[in-house]
Parts: C-alpha cells; sequence; structure tokens
C-alpha cells in the first residue's frame, strides 16, 4: 500500500480536493496536466499534485487511475485510458448511471485494467467537511482501505460494479433535485404575483423549502456540470421501469443556469429565477 500511487483524472473542485486528501496520507499522487486549463492547474497546484504531463505519463506510473470528471466526459475518459494500455486498478468515480459504470468497465478491463465502480457523496473533502466515496465490485475493500483519507471515507459495499453508481444517483436524485425543484415552485409563485405569501407559508410550515432555496442559489454556479448527472439519472429510473421525467426536468432546470457557471459571489436570487423562467419574467 506504501508504493501506492494514485493518478486522479481530473483534478477539478473534486478532484482536487480528493488528491490533497490522499497525499495528507503518505500516496503520491499525480495528474496529467497537458492541454488543461489556467484554473485548472491552480487547482492541482494548491493540492500539491504532481503534474506528470501526459494522460499516458501519469497512468504508467500509477496502480490506481481515479476518475472523477463531468459525467459525459466518463466513457471518453475510459477509452483514453484502454487506449493507454492501463493495466493496474481503475475506479469511476463519475456521477453516472450504473449502465454507463457497465459500459465503462467492459472499456478498460479489455485493456487488462481491473474496475471499479465508485459514488462520490457530499461537498469536495477538508476543512471539517466529510465526504463518502463509495465502491462497489472490482477491488473494492482493498482499495477503500488505501483511499479512507482523514475526512474522506471510502466504503465498500457489498454489491457488483453498478451498485456505488445506482446509490449515487438514489441520494442526488432527490438531494439536487429537491431543490430545483423548489427553485422552480418559487419563480412560479413569483410569476403568478404569489411570492410573499408563499414564503409566509413555508416559514409557517415547511422552513427546510427556504433553506433548500438558498442552497440552490449557492450551488448555481455547479449547474452546468449537473445537466448530465440528472441525464444520467433519468437513464436510471428509466432503465428501472421507473418515471424518469423527475430528473429530466431536473437536466432542463440546470440547463437553463449554465449561464452562471463557475460565477463568484453567487448571483442574486432574482438573476437565477429569471433564468428559469427562460426570461419571461
Amino acid at each position: 500500500m506504501a508504493n501506492d500511487t494514485v493518478a486522479v483524472l481530473h483534478p477539478g473542485e473534486m478532484g482536487a480536493a480528493v488528491g490533497a486528501r490522499l497525499r495528507d496520507k503518505g500516496l503520491r499522487v499525480l495528474w496529467a496536466g497537458d492541454d488543461r486549463s489556467a484554473a485548472t492547474r491552480a487547482r492541482a497546484q494548491e493540492a500539491g499534485l504532481e503534474d506528470a504531463g501526459t494522460l499516458a505519463n501519469a497512468l504508467a506510473q500509477s496502480t490506481v487511475a481515479l476518475a472523477i470528471c463531468p459525467p459525459h466526459a466518463a466513457l471518453d475518459l475510459a477509452r483514453e485510458v484502454a487506449r493507454a494500455g492501463y493495466r493496474g486498478a481503475y475506479i469511476d468515480a463519475n456521477a453516472v448511471a450504473p449502465d454507463t459504470s457497465r459500459q465503462a468497465a467492459r472499456i478498460v478491463e479489455s485493456a487488462g485494467a481491473t474496475f471499479t465502480d465508485g459514488g462520490i457523496i457530499g461537498p469536495p473533502p477538508g476543512g471539517g467537511v466529510r465526504t463518502r466515496l463509495y465502491l462497489s465490485g472490482g477491488d473494492a475493500r482493498r482499495l477503500a482501505t488505501l483511499l479512507s483519507s482523514g475526512p474522506l471515507a471510502a466504503i465498500a459495499l457489498d454489491g457488483p460494479v453498478g451498485a456505488a453508481s445506482a446509490l449515487k444517483v438514489c441520494y442526488a436524485a432527490w438531494n439536487k433535485n429537491s431543490s430545483l425543484l423548489v427553485a422552480c415552485i418559487r419563480a412560479l409563485a413569483a410569476h403568478e404575483g404569489v411570492e410573499a405569501a408563499l414564503l409566509e407559508e413555508w416559514r409557517g410550515s415547511q422552513p427546510d423549502a427556504i433553506e433548500r432555496v438558498e442552497r440552490f442559489r449557492r450551488n448555481a454556479r455547479k449547474a452546468w456540470r449537473w445537466v448530465g448527472e440528472m441525464e444520467e439519472s433519468a437513464a436510471t429510473f428509466a432503465a428501472a421501469g421507473l418515471p424518469d421525467g423527475f430528473s429530466q426536468a431536473g437536466a432542463e432546470t440546470c440547463r437553463r443556469l449554465e449561464s452562471f457557471k463557475d460565477a463568484s459571489p453567487a448571483p442574486p436570487l432574482e438573476e437565477l429565477l429569471g433564468a428559469l423562467e427562460g426570461g419571461a419574467r
């Protein structure tokens, strides 16, 4: 375990924080900096990750490859890893449908790698924030021991490839969709002129709804990343023979917020609600 090297592919906000926690444990953590943005480079440098240059170089030096990327890129990344001839342990920790995870498994295993399904629940670990990395199938138990580090708790599930992704979908279907739905309801109330009355009613009977709207405002900068996640969620519901409209609506809600990508500070709520209405306000 002391000789393990982890390649984090590719360190966005979550990946960089996870990489930093693995470094805290004493692991060597690499990333592939070629053709990456200045923002990604800054995050990786702040996290203390070692730049191996190309993806092929990072993989050649690593025993574990940890994929944390936007859902729409998950299969393309798996194909890149397979083309590089990687034969180590590959963890797909992306927010994808179980069927997508199983497809990624077939891709990387065809090149000789072992595949473990992953699902991350919680914000980036650090600063007193605890994050769970669920793992299933493949080498889940060994990797859970390897990757657990302080506020990053890696948890092995008793289940095959797809189980960790399914748990992530189930969690996000409520956690994200509930905030998106309540924000759309607030926009509807404003459109119909009953916003003040609704807020007064919520304060007395549903105070959590008001907090969920505020959570929506704080997280609007991330909505562009949630489009693919909500689409993967919809596919998961449909594959189980369940209605998929909840997550389809969530994807469309996030799509209307793409112009607020990485906005800092968080935009005023009025602007966000206006974007949800498609400019009808």
